[in-house]
């Protein structure tokens, strides 16, 4: 897993988000993706506090706002959801320019809509910011389930040769006079979709075989053990944006 290995949502960059250690960035995009859920969704203005955190960071990152904006168009379908349900909400209704609306389905939608839209922000403020093996190396230092990061490591180093060798396999399809435009020739494609299964699981094979020749018991060596972690100093500035997140909510939770 080399630096070849760089996922399509990370910015190289130079900023003090960028130097945090991993595990302290997941950490504390959890942390503040919990305090946003827990906030009451009649707070209005501690979610606005929460996107000004949010733009902080990013600015701090030097991640624009339009390639913030762009990826977190995965939420779409959620804000089609959030929207229809006024209109399909029950209970108290409201008339606003003709329309009747549901007050439960204008609070639940508008519930979603805030919250989903900060956890997008933060989990692509992570991605922005941190490599994917560093990922997988921050969850091995908060000691998570090794299968997982192991199944993670896995997927991460051999994902970039299963693409490459479908690749080849359209470009040999494609040179034999198959066009996969067509309807009809759906078939050939399920076909190389079974083959690529096939040289992938004969491929695992023989990688599992040649780590088991090599002393591979079940566990990967403990990466956070043979690597420096986090310092106290990092700690208190990574989770500096929970703590202000998590005062905001408790503010809200009194005063609403």
């Amino acid at each position: 897993m080399g630096a070849g290995h760089a996922h399509v949502l990370y910015q190289d960059r130079t900023s003090p988000v960028h130097r945090l250690p991993p595990e302290v960035k997941i950490t504390a995009m959890v942390a503040f993706t919990l305090v946003v859920v827990a906030t009451p969704r009649e707070a209005f203005w501690a979610f606005g506090g929460y996107a000004v955190l949010v733009a902080v960071v990013a600015a701090l990152a030097r991640v624009g706002a339009r390639w913030l904006l762009t990826r977190s168009l995965i939420e779409v379908p959620f804000v089609l959801f959030a929207f229809v349900l006024p209109f399909v909400g029950r209970g108290e209704r409201v008339d606003w320019f003709g329309l009747s609306l549901s007050v439960d389905g204008l609070y639940g939608g508008w519930n979603i809509l805030a919250k989903g839209t900060l956890g997008v922000l933060a989990s692509l403020l992570l991605a922005a910011t941190t490599p994917m093996r560093d990922l997988i190396l921050g969850l091995d230092r908060l000691r998570c389930p090794q299968v997982i990061t192991q199944i993670a490591t896995f997927m991460l180093r051999y994902l970039d040769v299963l693409v490459g060798e479908a690749k080849r396999m359209r470009v040999a399809r494609i040179s034999r006079g198959d066009d996969p435009r067509f309807l009809w020739q759906l078939r050939g494609f399920a076909a190389g979709v079974g083959a690529l299964f096939l040289r992938a699981f004969e491929r695992g094979e023989r990688v599992y075989l040649a780590m088991l020749s090599r002393g591979y018991t079940g566990r990967m060596p403990a990466v956070w053990q043979a690597s420096g972690t986090a310092t106290v100093g990092q700690w208190l500035r990574g989770v500096s944006v929970p703590a202000v997140a998590a005062g905001i909510a408790a503010t809200a939770a009194v005063l609403t």
